[in-house]
């Protein structure tokens, strides 16, 4: 796809895959673009600010809109921008829909505002919170139209229910949520598994193998040495092998 990714803040990371790092919180959006569907991985902080991410990918594929959605985990920063894309499919971990209704979208809206989130955009967007229609246990393959994606569940690690995403080509990319983080240490909050990290990220490297690029939850994209001493490195933190 000739597009200029670009022009619209969006970082080219292969053909017909381009991701924007968004303001504030420096959380990782990704659009994956087929002949006939489009693939976008997480969705922003507010309604706002899915919108704006929904403008955007029209705007890079002449019009089309985004068919399907893969949450990475429910971390307000990459889900709560998600009803802004209406009709379209969205895809998570198993699991992932506990955290994304009931008392977990209050524990969102806390989270949201704790973090700087005004609390007017943070109640509007958890009031309409889409959970995924679709689950993920083990692998799932979407055919986006002359390309196939795998959604795989990798984790626990950085959360109860991480997501991931390869798109193969002549060099996969592989779409990493929070179970990497380039722009800072990787953070472990209160639902982090992290005897399971570890193990997450030797998944998301059988994946990818040694030559795809690497795209974390927050700074820049990365390669598989840096993913294999980040998974040392919380190793060593957390105590497990």
């Amino acid at each position: 796809m000739d597009v200029r990714w670009e022009d619209y803040g969006w970082e080219r990371v292969a053909d017909g895959v381009g991701r924007r790092r968004l303001p504030v919180w420096d959380a990782t959006t990704a659009l994956v673009v087929g002949d006939k569907g489009a693939l976008l991985y997480d969705t922003g902080a507010t309604l706002r600010e899915g919108a704006e991410i929904r403008a955007q990918a029209q705007a890079l594929m002449g019009g089309r809109r985004v068919t399907h959605i893969a949450l990475s985990h429910p971390h307000f920063d990459h889900v709560l921008g998600t009803a802004a894309f209406a009709g379209t499919e969205v895809y998570g971990a198993v699991g992932v829909d506990t955290v994304l209704t009931g008392a977990g979208r209050d524990s969102l809206r806390t989270d949201a505002v704790r973090h700087g989130v005004d609390e007017a955009d943070a109640v509007e967007a958890t009031d309409v919170l889409v959970a995924p229609h679709h689950l993920v246990c083990g692998e799932w393959t979407l055919e986006l139209g002359g390309r196939q994606v795998l959604l795989a569940n990798v984790g626990p690690g950085h959360s109860g229910h991480d997501l991931a995403v390869l798109v193969p080509g002549s060099r996969e990319v592989v779409l990493c949520g929070d179970l990497v983080e380039e722009s800072g240490d990787p953070q472990a909050g209160g639902d982090a598994i992290p005897s399971r990290w570890p193990a997450a990220l030797d998944r998301l490297l059988e994946l990818g193998g040694e030559d795809a690029r690497y795209v974390p939850g927050h700074g820049a994209v990365v390669d598989a040495a840096f993913v294999r001493a980040q998974r040392d490195e919380l190793a060593r933190r957390f105590g497990v092998s």
